[in-house]
């Protein structure tokens, strides 16, 4: 097969069906995780008994240099949220979050159906962030949290909203940060 062709198929998971429709480029991803609709800008064929995908656009001779650039970028972009989908519809993402600092704790509270998590982060008062319905939050140490869910955009979001809450400081590193961030400390004054 051409080199050409093989940057654009798809390996489908073992444990993952796919399901396209020509007519309106909407694609059904279903895993062990959950399910997927993508609504797609290009048309997508499935070969081999369903086991790879092959990302192509209509073979264009009549339209410009821009046009042609468009529809490639297109297809890059097509090929990462296909690839990114079938992670999320067959594995659980997450991120973990550390709380650095004297004093720097969570609690997670879960009263009625309603999902808080409450922050002591060293201001004179305490912080209370609601979790979203699909995110789930473990607390099992009152220093260290880990977000999860099988949407990767919302546990990004999710781990970044709760990081905006105290940024990790410069001089001695107190704050909330992912736990495999490395953060560069300034030296301090001397006297």
């Amino acid at each position: 097969m051409n080199t050409y062709l093989t940057r654009h198929i798809i390996k489908i998971p073992s444990d993952v069906k796919v399901f396209c429709c020509d007519k309106r480029k909407v694609v059904f991803v279903k895993g062990s995780k959950g399910k997927k609709i993508l609504q797609l800008p290009l048309k997508i064929k499935i070969f081999n008994n369903t086991s790879t995908l092959l990302v192509t656009n209509l073979m264009f001779t009549e339209l410009s240099n821009h046009k042609k650039k468009t529809k490639k970028s297109l297809r890059g972009t097509t090929i990462a949220l296909l690839k990114k989908t079938f992670l999320e519809v067959s594995t659980v993402l997450y991120k973990k979050l550390n709380l650095i600092g004297v004093g720097y704790k969570a609690f997670v509270i879960n009263q009625g159906g309603l999902n808080l998590i409450h922050f002591k982060l060293g201001f004179s008062h305490s912080i209370y962030f609601k979790v979203p319905k699909n995110i789930k939050v473990s607390c099992n140490k009152s220093d260290k949290l880990l977000i999860s869910s099988n949407d990767y955009f919302q546990v990004s979001q999710t781990a970044a909203t709760i990081k905006n809450l105290k940024f990790p400081e410069p001089y001695k590193g107190k704050g909330i940060s992912y736990s495999n961030e490395k953060i560069i400390l300034k030296e301090g004054k001397k006297v």
